[in-house]
């Protein structure tokens, strides 16, 4: 969570001086755009398995609300699971595009040419974080439904 926030104070950061450097400067930055694109991929992608697990990603209230406790808690994983699977091929992907960037040398097509191996490697550490607390809630879930 706390590199999360601070590649977001990072992009922010890139990209008003970008703004500052193009308009009083009147210089042109091309390297700006994509080291802030860089920082808001891994700002993303690694805080998403601890927004996951406050489940705090956009979810439908109303239906919850409408079901009973036993078929909640069947929705809960049926969705926990499908994501899961989403996630787990998500993941295996971006490690595959992680893979070949880093083998071919895949650059960006900017003058300034960063590697790609740079956001696919935050995408795929991202991807897997998200897949494992998937998981965890998967048997969580599941455990709650043998309860009863």
């Amino acid at each position: 969570m706390v590199l999360g926030m601070i590649a977001l104070l990072a992009a922010a950061l890139i990209l008003t001086s970008s703004v500052v450097t193009r308009y009083f400067l009147h210089a042109s930055t091309d390297w700006q755009d994509e080291a802030s694109v860089f920082c808001l991929v891994g700002a993303t992608f690694l805080c998403s398995a601890f927004v996951q697990a406050i489940r705090g990603h956009v979810g439908i209230e109303a239906v919850s609300s409408l079901l009973p406790e036993r078929v909640n808690r069947v929705r809960i994983l049926l969705v926990d699971l499908g994501c899961l699977v989403f996630c787990v091929f998500f993941a295996w992907k971006s490690c595959t595009l992680l893979h070949e960037a880093w083998v071919e040398g895949q650059t960006t097509s900017s003058s300034w040419a960063p590697p790609l191996w740079i956001p696919y490697s935050l995408m795929s550490a991202g991807m897997i974080l998200l897949s494992v607390q998937l998981a965890v809630q998967v048997v969580v879930s599941a455990n709650k439904l043998g309860e009863r």
